[in-house]
């Protein structure tokens, strides 16, 4: 009988230890981002950080290609994402994709790609480089085949510019726009925003009056079809989850730049903006 009643305890214990178990598990949730974006990076972190914290749910990040991260969401393996490009950059993957996920709006407003140049310079618009001697007929790009300098061959043909785009990488553009910023001089580059740059420099982007690179788009948090069922805090903290400006996600990413870690770069943002936290999680 003894014997009976220590299985019995055992037993219960197993059972309550198995169902903290389940419990446990059930407060996780596992979120892709593309670990080359920088804005990718930083949005994720710190919505991770509001989650855990302020939630408290575990959060899991995935780093994954593209196509993968929508893959991801819309099967569950992933929970959520919150860097879709829409209605432009990612339409082919919402168009694939739309009745099997869910979409909780843009964290961010006014996504765009385009030239950039420093504001000091006397160019305003893609149709001024065709007279402005001072860019010495070149424009800096990114990696070839990317949105942006597709955009650009294009630009290049519809302005009818004597220009040749140098294709490169986003580090070596970086390190021509810096060279450029300190000696004050002339120079065009293929980007976008949200991006660090325009956090640390006084940028702007050249007006496109012919319409090539599109209008502004804006970054979304797409969720599983599970989320909502799964987590409802963070279904509904992603509805609200929204960066204010470029010069706020600006400030994340460009501590992230310069050698701060995601996880600790996003901690310290949290910590400092307790407001904006409350808007999300309230």
């Amino acid at each position: 009988m003894k014997m009976r009643r220590l299985l019995g305890a055992g037993a219960v214990l197993a059972l309550a230890i198995g169902s903290t178990q389940v419990s446990a598990a059930a407060k996780e949730v596992t979120i892709g981002y593309v670990d080359g974006w920088s804005d990718s990076v930083a949005t994720t972190n710190v919505a991770a950080e509001v989650i855990k914290q302020k939630l408290g749910y575990d959060v899991k990040l995935q780093a994954v290609a593209t196509g993968i991260m929508w893959q991801g969401v819309a099967t569950g393996k992933l929970d959520a994402m919150l860097s879709a490009w829409l209605p432009v950059t990612h339409g082919e993957y919402w168009a694939k994709n739309k009745d099997k996920v869910v979409d909780y709006g843009p964290n961010f407003k006014d996504a765009k790609i385009g030239l950039i140049v420093p504001e000091y310079v006397q160019a305003k618009s893609v149709a001024d480089l065709k007279t402005d001697t001072t860019f010495k007929n070149k424009i800096v790009g990114i990696d070839a085949g990317s949105g942006v300098m597709l955009k650009t061959d294009q630009a290049i043909k519809d302005y009818g510019l004597d220009y040749k785009l140098q294709a490169s990488s986003g580090a070596a553009m970086i390190a021509e726009l810096t060279r450029a910023e300190e000696k004050k001089e002339s120079i065009a580059v293929t980007g976008w925003v949200p991006h660090w740059m325009f956090a640390k420099w006084k940028l702007r982007f050249l007006e496109d009056p012919k319409g090539v690179y599109g209008a502004a788009e804006t970054v979304n948090s797409i969720g599983s079809k599970e989320l909502a069922t799964k987590a409802p805090e963070v279904a509904a903290f992603l509805k609200k989850f929204q960066w204010a400006s470029k010069d706020e996600i600006g400030e994340v990413m460009l501590a992230i730049q310069d050698g701060a870690k995601p996880d600790a770069a996003a901690k310290d943002w949290v910590a400092k903006h307790p407001d904006r936290v409350a808007e999300w999680t309230k």
